[in-house]
């Protein structure tokens, strides 16, 4: 019995060890460095945590939480963080929700972030990330949630975004995003969640549905027509008074002429 009484001890020890995962080590570790934390908001984000940040279901880090020994959830919003994403997020595997919000992150959002294939929310708004929406990111099949809102982002809305069937929610308002609206994202069919206008606004160049028409640019039909109507009227003016002039030159010449012809003809 005192064997086994040892080698029951020796499982339930190993049993209630944590086992860090490399790829969660490394994932946090460059996240840190590639952000700044003014206001000292992550300290206890440091490489001893980062070997073992979870027990079970408890994080050691804040902002994180753990689902068997693993990070699943990521939530460092309005922490006044800067700096830039880092793409070893990726490495993150079991990552399921990541929310940056509401910080002055700078830079372009990774394409690596299509390794995530457990994502389900990705909130980056209220940033200044710049640069084009990766499509990559439409490898993430389980993305419920895209909120990208209040950034810098440009160029177009990667038509791929359509094919996320799972999407329900979905704002790029207020940045500098152009050309159409995909209507895979614009006018989804089916059974499949439909976005408003206000998911699109504050795009200075992004056109078509469901935002409205396009206010024209420069003059106004009604402009147009009247500046039609107005020089139409002026070369009127213009030719009548030059077919009154002309007659009224052609009336002087014939009278100078039928002078000359009473001076020439003789007396009888």
């Amino acid at each position: 019995m005192g064997f086994w009484s040892v080698v029951l001890f020796t499982l339930l020890a190993c049993a209630s060890v944590s086992i860090s995962d490399p790829s969660d080590e490394a994932c946090l570790t460059h996240l840190t460095q590639s952000l700044k934390d003014p206001t000292n908001s992550l300290q206890n984000w440091t490489k001893s945590n980062f070997a073992n940040p979870c027990s079970g279901f408890t994080s050691y880090l804040p902002g994180a939480t753990c689902n068997n020994g693993r990070i699943y959830k990521l939530s460092l919003t309005n922490l006044s963080l800067q700096g830039s994403i880092s793409p070893y997020l990726a490495n993150c595997t079991n990552l399921q929700s990541l929310d940056l919000s509401s910080n002055q992150i700078t830079g372009a959002i990774p394409a690596d972030l299509q390794s995530l294939v457990n994502l389900a929310v990705l909130n980056l708004s209220s940033n200044r990330l710049d640069g084009e929406i990766p499509p990559q990111i439409t490898m993430c099949a389980y993305l419920n949630v895209i909120d990208l809102h209040d950034n810098f982002l440009s160029g177009q809305i990667p038509q791929q975004l359509g094919l996320l069937v799972r999407l329900s929610a979905f704002d790029v308002s207020n940045n500098k995003l152009s050309g159409p609206i995909p209507v895979s994202l614009g006018n989804r069919s089916g059974n499949l969640p439909r976005f408003n206008a206000t998911s699109f606004l504050g795009n200075k160049d992004l056109y078509g549905y469901p935002l409205p028409p396009m206010k024209t640019k420069g003059l106004s039909v009604l402009a147009i027509v009247g500046i039609g109507l107005g020089s139409g009227f002026a070369s009127l003016v213009l030719s009548f008074t030059g077919v009154c002039i002309w007659l009224k030159v052609t009336e002087q010449k014939m009278a100078l002429e039928d002078g000359k012809i009473s001076q020439l003809m003789p007396d009888y």
